[in-house]
């Protein structure tokens, strides 16, 4: 019997966290695993976007045993700029070339989102819409795979009319408050989502329907 941790090199980022955001790097920045499995998606730092529940969802995925990314957006606060009409001096969100490719590098993402569900679902589609992979989508606000269906989005268990997205949603995993400790169930869940389907995006079955339930 063997005890003791496993070692995960992680390429650094260029640039110094800030002091808000608990330490996690600046926004445009990305720290990637040696071997890129998942790629968890954060907003970026700023009061309404408290990157704790990134940080301790990617120790969590790493402790369990995936090789684990972090982008911090260039843009990824505010609503996106279709929407940009609707909320007076707000920043928006986009994805650049640069940041779909890092993305496509990996096998499977994670996005953290938070409790508006009218600005998140345009933003999972922006981020989306150019980049063919699976993505589990993690909100504080009560929603389901048929929202972003009904918005487009291509999803595991529902084709909209008219897809708008290469990207697929498979898995929304809601109860994570945005700026509060992540709950160990919630974790536990999320660890456990991650781990169904990147064995399925292994054998080649990540666009079919039907979840863990």
């Amino acid at each position: 019997m063997r005890l003791g941790r496993k070692c995960r090199v992680v390429d650094c980022r260029e640039t110094a966290g800030l002091g808000l955001g608990g330490g996690l790097a600046q926004r445009g920045t990305l720290a990637e695993a040696a071997e890129p499995d998942l790629v968890v998606l954060s907003m970026g730092p700023s009061p309404r976007h408290i990157t704790k529940p990134v940080c301790e969802i990617t120790y969590g995925l790493r402790e369990a045993g995936f090789n684990v990314s972090v982008l911090v957006l260039k843009a990824g606060i505010g609503p996106p700029e279709e929407l940009m009409d609707q909320v007076v001096g707000a920043a928006y969100s986009s994805l650049s070339p640069e940041e779909e490719q890092q993305i496509r590098r990996h096998k499977l993402a994670l996005i953290h989102v938070g409790n508006v569900p009218r600005h998140f679902i345009p933003k999972v589609k922006v981020f989306l819409r150019n980049v063919e992979i699976p993505a589990i989508v993690v909100s504080q606000a009560p929603v389901t795979l048929q929202d972003f269906a009904a918005e487009g989005i291509r999803t595991g268990e529902f084709e909209p009319e008219v897809p708008e997205t290469k990207g697929v949603v498979v898995e929304v995993i809601t109860g994570v408050i945005r700026g509060q400790t992540c709950p160990q169930e919630k974790l536990d869940e999320i660890v456990g989502k991650v781990r169904y389907w990147m064995e399925r995006v292994k054998d080649g079955q990540a666009r079919l329907g039907g979840g863990q339930g």
